[in-house]
């Protein structure tokens, strides 16, 4: 007797290879060294990226804060030297009054007229000059500090102008400054008939 079934004549071809039913092991990449080489390659990545930061924050311009601070520093210095201060009236009225302090009952008018007079513009003179110097040196310093440091950085134009200006307006000062302290702008007042 048969037993073998022979397929119905329209049905489709049956697959009459046998099947091993032996259990197939089938072999799968360890997820773990995936991930490490993908998070290796996120940080290499990540570190050239920080690389190329740091290194387009150096190849940025620096801001120029301290210089353009001190330019204007500068500029006012040699404003005030030529304007005033309430530092050079201060100075002049201490000068004054301990000058006339030093007089006496019998000084003659001349004497009486350097108390009053030229020792308090001399004072004045005094301080205006220290006040001219300082916007000078701080000038000076404000240009010169680019060739101390890399030699492509400059300063921007309107801080160059600016350091510019405070070092004219500290020359000015000065001048003045010899001018008054020497007695060659003004002479000093005579008092007629007095005795020298």
């Amino acid at each position: 007797m048969d037993t073998t079934k022979t397929p119905a004549p329209n049905a489709a071809e049956a697959d009459t290879t046998p099947v091993a039913l032996e259990k197939t092991e089938t072999t799968q990449p360890a997820e773990a060294p995936a991930d490490s080489a993908v998070t290796d390659e996120v940080t290499d990545a990540d570190l050239d990226d920080e690389a190329l930061a740091e290194d387009e924050a150096e190849d940025r311009e620096p801001s120029h804060v301290g210089s353009a601070a001190f330019a204007i520093v500068a500029a006012g210095l040699g404003v005030v030297a030529l304007s005033g201060s309430w530092v050079a009236g201060i100075v002049s009225e201490r000068a004054s009054i301990a000058a006339r302090l030093e007089l006496t009952q019998a000084a003659d008018a001349n004497a009486q007229i350097a108390a009053q007079f030229v020792d308090p513009w001399h004072t004045t003179a005094m301080v205006n000059g220290i006040f001219s110097a300082l916007a000078l040196i701080v000038a000076t310093f404000v240009l010169a500090l680019p060739a101390f440091s890399s030699p492509e950085r400059t300063l921007p134009t309107w801080v160059r102008s600016v350091s510019w200006a405070g070092i004219g307006l500290g020359a000015l000062g000065i001048l003045l400054f010899v001018l008054m302290y020497f007695d060659l702008l003004l002479a000093i007042p005579k008092a007629a008939g007095a005795g020298a």
